[in-house]
C-alpha cells in the first residue's frame, strides 16, 4: 500500500477528527499531498491540498474549519477537521502526486447525531 489512511470515524456534529496519510518510500517526500472526499451520489471533490513547501489550499467549504498540514521526515498528511457538519459526511481518501498520481485507500467519516 502507497498510502495508508486513517483516523476516520463517527463522530457528532461540532466533534473534531484527525486523519492521518502515510505514503510508503515509493513515493518521494516532494510529492504535493492532498484530500479528496466524496459523498454518496456526488462526484469525488478536493478539499484540500499541499506543496512540499506547506503552501495550503482549502474547498470553500471547509476554510476555517480544516486544515492540512505535514511532517515530510515521516512522509505523513494531516487533516484536522474541526466544528464538523453532518454535510462532512464521506469517504475521505489521500492523493500523492509526483510525476505521477498515487491513491491512498479511503476512510469513512461519518458526522450524525
Amino acid at each position: 500500500v502507497q498510502l495508508q489512511a486513517s483516523g476516520g470515524g463517527l463522530v457528532q456534529p461540532g466533534e473534531s477528527l484527525r486523519l492521518s496519510c502515510a505514503a510508503s518510500r515509493s513515493i518521494p517526500s516532494s510529492a504535493l499531498m492532498a484530500w479528496y472526499r466524496q459523498a454518496p451520489g456526488k462526484q469525488r471533490e478536493l478539499v484540500a491540498r499541499i506543496t512540499p513547501g506547506g503552501t495550503t489550499d482549502y474547498a470553500d467549504s471547509v476554510k476555517g474549519r480544516f486544515s492540512i498540514s505535514r511532517d515530510n521526515a515521516k512522509k505523513t498528511v494531516y487533516l484536522q477537521m474541526n466544528s464538523l457538519k453532518p454535510e462532512d459526511t464521506a469517504v475521505y481518501s489521500c492523493y500523492a502526486y509526483a510525476g505521477t498520481g498515487f491513491w491512498g485507500q479511503g476512510t469513512q467519516v461519518t458526522v450524525s447525531s
